[in-house]
């Protein structure tokens, strides 16, 4: 049977393309072969896709070893070529949605997808943009450019969008247990797009228009950003008052009804969080509003950096700078156990404090090397000598192998903004953010 002939309805024999092959892209066409279907990957990558075709697993959560079995099965097959998709029965479009220099919403990603997919679409055709954008992108943005196609978008190619959903080191919940709205062009879109994720995902729910599930996306993250920057503003209040916010935290836990927990740290990371936020405030301004609570949460967020190297200053008797002091800090990416370190808040706390002339050094089990600014970093082994010689270890990103006692026991002095030290004991002097009692744990 050929590929045109296959019901895609009926079969999960199909293929799939999956243009981008990043954190959203690569866990989604792993989930796809393990559900029996056939994936082309597409990224313009190529080192990316020659790792991929070694073995090579980029994303800690995806073992090296699947991925190569899945291309020795030929169930996946990691490419460059866009002319691959000419064959597939659903394309998802997973690229990056950055933001530009000046913090409005950069497309440049998806038009360029658009572009490429518009002269190989075939009718029958299923894509659905899964990247995260402003209201009115699939609609105005992508269906424009497949559309010079020359194929009716809506009737001979369905046209869907569904947000990602993707929680990276998140071992509470499987990619597929995560239920998974969806959304398309035209009823018809619709039913395509809900019954391909019904066999893929464990909940599919249906929301009435591309613009909702568009929508919704950048609620559930504006909703974590105004949050979680509201529990900065109040641990540094906590400081203040000298008491404790994790365990007021933990009084108000207690309430059954009408309170969740979020908690303080050093800065809001990730491509989603502190990003998704500003494409709705654009997308505010050009319908002529402005939402206070986005702009507040989105200063507090990038305030946070300057607190804590005061903080540090502060207990380190440093009156104008840090000038011969020696910080290490402990993780770099965003959060616990994953190795991605785009908007990571260790990356805007290291140029402030290199600012005041810090030396910087960094430990991270997940990052061997990186750049910032121009200047390249390596991690560091984490020896007691390194602990020793060190004026400040400040503990950034919280990952499950931090060797909490050894810090405690042989460092100086540590400042903790994830409240790992809470529990431990050692000679080192420690600083929680939100602690209260300065050198309490």
């Amino acid at each position: 049977m050929s590929l045109s002939n296959i019901d895609p309805d009926h079969s999960n024999e199909q293929l799939i393309a999956i243009v981008g092959l990043g954190y959203v892209g690569l866990p989604l066409a792993i989930l796809l072969v393990q559900k029996g279907f056939r994936v082309v990957g597409i990224d313009t990558d190529p080192t990316k896709i020659s790792n991929m075709n070694q073995g090579i697993s980029l994303i800690p959560e995806i073992s090296g070893d699947e991925v190569k079995l899945w291309i020795a099965e030929g169930r996946l097959t990691p490419t460059t070529d866009y002319d691959k998709i000419k064959d597939a029965d659903t394309i998802i479009i997973a690229v990056p949605t950055p933001l530009g220099e000046d913090r409005n919403p950069e497309l440049s990603y998806l038009e360029s997808v658009g572009m490429a997919l518009s002269p190989r679409l075939k009718k029958g055709q299923l894509i659905i943009l899964e990247s995260s954008s402003f209201p009115g992108t699939t609609r105005d943005i992508l269906m424009p450019l497949l559309e010079t196609s020359g194929l009716h978008i809506g009737r001979d190619v369905h046209l869907a969008y569904s947000p990602e959903r993707i929680d990276p080191g998140n071992k509470d919940y499987g990619l597929e247990q995560v239920p998974k709205l969806v959304s398309g062009l035209t009823e018809d879109c619709m039913d395509r797009v809900f019954r391909f994720y019904s066999k893929v995902f464990d909940q599919v729910f249906k929301v009435s228009s591309l613009e909702v599930a568009e929508l919704s996306k950048l609620l559930e993250n504006t909703y974590r950003l105004i949050n979680i920057s509201f529990m900065n503003e109040f641990a540094q209040l906590c400081d203040k008052l000298q008491i404790d916010v994790w365990e007021v935290i933990s009084a108000s836990s207690t309430k059954p009804y009408g309170f969740q927990a979020f908690y303080p740290g050093p800065g809001i990371g990730g491509h989603c969080i502190p990003v998704d936020p500003l494409y709705l405030q654009w997308k505010a301004k050009q319908s002529g509003f402005q939402s206070e609570f986005i702009t507040l949460a989105h200063t507090m967020n990038e305030q946070i950096s300057s607190y804590i190297a005061d903080q540090i200053k502060k207990h380190l008797s440093c009156e104008t700078d840090l000038k011969d002091i020696n910080i290490l800090i402990y993780g770099v990416t965003y959060k616990k156990d994953t190795s991605d370190i785009r908007e990571s808040p260790a990356l805007s706390l290291m140029r402030v404090l290199l600012k005041l002339g810090a030396s910087i050094h960094y430990h991270d089990p997940y990052i061997p090397e990186f750049s910032l600014d121009g200047c390249k970093y390596s991690s560091e082994s984490c020896t007691d000598d390194l602990f020793e010689k060190t004026d400040c270890v400040l503990i950034v990103t919280d990952h499950s192998q931090i060797p909490i006692e050894r810090i405690l026991e042989k460092s100086k002095f540590v400042y903790d903004t994830r409240n790992v030290t809470k529990n431990g004991s050692g000679k080192a002097n420690v600083v929680r953010f939100g602690g209260g009692r300065p050198g309490a744990i």
